[in-house]
């Protein structure tokens, strides 16, 4: 069981950061390819549809299995799920600031 939360764990904080990732170069390569036209009323709808779409899809990825998991009885393996997933996920966006760090300071 300790390896299926591992692999579970990794899975699930691997596809939320592949997910940001993907929204993120969305988000970065949109305004250039539609030449920064942000004057109609449709930017703010897609941009809250995205964010709600967002915070569904993560918090699945994340709270999903824990959840049922718990629900099922497993709770002591739904708590050591949520933990270990969050702990992936933080050093995923340590390495990202640290990524970003080291970038900032290189092209200086």
């Amino acid at each position: 069981m300790k390896n299926n939360i591992l692999k579970n764990a990794f899975f699930n904080a691997s596809a939320t950061a592949l997910y940001i990732a993907a929204v993120a170069s969305f988000l970065f390569y949109v305004p250039k390819f539609f030449g920064h036209r942000t004057d109609i009323m449709l930017v703010p709808m897609v941009m809250l549809s995205l964010f709600v779409f967002s915070a569904a899809l993560t918090g699945s990825l994340i709270f999903g299995k824990p959840i049922l998991w718990y629900l099922e009885g497993k709770k002591q393996e739904a708590i050591s799920l949520l933990v270990v997933t969050l702990g992936i996920f933080l050093a995923i966006t340590v390495a990202a600031f640290f990524a970003l760090f080291v970038y900032y300071y290189a092209t200086r």
